[in-house]
């Protein structure tokens, strides 16, 4: 378990999977424009399933910090290839980069955990 303030640096850890932990999204060779021939965990998601209580504004919350997670990635990844922002960035350098970190999160049937 963790915080939602720690969702985010949580989820650019399991996305990317920077230290090729066993543990986490297995990497697989991909050839990407602009990028060659790169190692990346394009078959990995994000589930997400609430309890039947939770709040709307956690909800979000977490959702958020999910996403925020995937553009802060593209933003790294467009200044490391291009020295600009993923906003910047050209159609093609975007899709580039979209297909580099593909934004996976699935939401399950929300689950009743509590104890009432």
């Amino acid at each position: 378990y963790v915080s939602v303030d720690q969702l985010r640096d949580k989820a650019k850890e399991f996305i990317a999977n920077p230290n090729n932990d066993e543990n986490m999204p297995e990497k697989h060779p991909k050839h990407l424009p602009y990028f060659g021939d790169v190692m990346i965990t394009e078959k990995h998601v994000i589930s997400v399933q609430n309890d039947v209580g939770t709040s709307y504004d956690a909800y979000i919350q977490v959702q958020n910090e999910l996403v925020a997670a995937y553009n802060e990635l593209r933003n790294e990844l467009a200044k490391a290839q291009f020295g600009k922002e993923f906003s910047e960035c050209s159609e093609e350098q975007k899709d580039a980069i979209m297909d580099y970190y593909p934004q996976k999160i699935s939401e399950a049937e929300p689950k009743k955990y509590g104890g009432n």
